[in-house]
């Protein structure tokens, strides 16, 4: 499910450096970890009004890492966050680690609301014809998502920058446990269930496995076609930047008369100019796990 607070750059993990740690922080609560909460009325009429920018930021370097005899990238080595960070932060939040191979959220039990220390992990560098290919385990009522073609969107206040959700910018696969969290009954026809584009597209057949057993995750972009496979299926396919894409966009939360305007904008031509972007994981307050996951570009 996705979160629908804004937060301030800054909010590493890391002890920041106004705090005796090595980033710096830009906002004006108290650290470690500064996760600084905006009014978001503002925000969103200037995003609204187009008052937003893609920040420029480092990208990790993909041409030292190791590539499988299948040519995918290893972009997790499953023994450290070398390479990642977390959205809108110099470094991965302290809520992630790694945990027997897999990288590990600790639940915070405070669902979309995250707390000091949280926020969503992502791998920075953008990625635009690929196959995603991971494992993940969910906890017993838990709630997670994977985001792809991601892009860090700002908004200036107060001579700050002020980042919106990751959500806004990227589609979901959703990773969920649906037989014990209540957002598998939501949505509709189960379009908040794993594997799902999140409350646009269900996935079908639902295959998922029960919460504490690993499922496999492929997300393959090309040229606009996106595929989600569960467990060796393809449960869903649809295509960005075509007519149909905008109906849907209108048909959904992110119809640009709602409450997500910016989202509408961003999503409309996702990926932006070079329509790439960055795969995230989702930090919603609960345990999850993520392993075994690698990257393959294609022409």
């Amino acid at each position: 499910m996705m979160k629908k607070t804004l937060f301030i750059i800054g909010a590493a993990a890391a002890l920041l450096s106004s705090c005796g740690g090595n980033g710096s922080c830009k906002c004006k609560c108290s650290c470690p970890g500064c996760t600084c909460q905006k009014d978001s009325t503002e925000i969103a009429a200037k995003a609204a009004r187009g008052e937003y920018r893609i920040a420029d930021r480092a990208q990790t370097d993909i041409s030292a890492l190791p590539v499988d005899d299948e040519g995918y990238i290893v972009i997790f080595n499953g023994e450290n966050l070398d390479g990642w960070r977390g959205y809108g932060m110099d470094a991965a939040p302290t809520s992630w680690n790694v945990d027997d191979g897999a990288i590990h959220l600790v639940g915070s039990g405070t669902g979309e609301a995250q707390m000091e220390g949280g926020g969503d992990l992502i791998f920075p560098h953008k990625f635009k014809n690929f196959e995603l290919e991971l494992e993940y385990k969910i906890s017993k009522g838990g709630n997670s998502g994977i985001f792809y073609l991601a892009q860090e969107a700002v908004t200036d206040e107060d001579g700050e920058e002020v980042y919106l959700p990751i959500w806004q910018s990227a589609s979901e696969y959703q990773v969920l446990d649906n037989d014990n969290h209540e957002d598998a009954k939501l949505g509709i026809d189960g379009n908040r269930q794993s594997a799902s584009l999140y409350d646009m597209i269900p996935a079908k057949p639902q295959n998922a496995k029960p919460f504490g057993e690993w499922n496999k995750a492929k997300i393959t972009v090309y040229k606009g076609t996106v595929i989600h496979s569960q467990n060796g299926e393809n449960v869903l396919e649809y295509h960005l930047w075509t007519p149909k894409w905008k109906q849907m966009l209108k048909d959904s939360k992110f119809n640009p008369d709602g409450d997500f305007p910016a989202a509408y904008k961003l999503m409309l031509n996702m990926g932006g100019e070079n329509h790439e972007g960055y795969i995230g994981l989702q930090d919603h307050g609960d345990d999850v796990w993520y392993r075994n996951i690698r990257v393959k570009e294609l022409e």
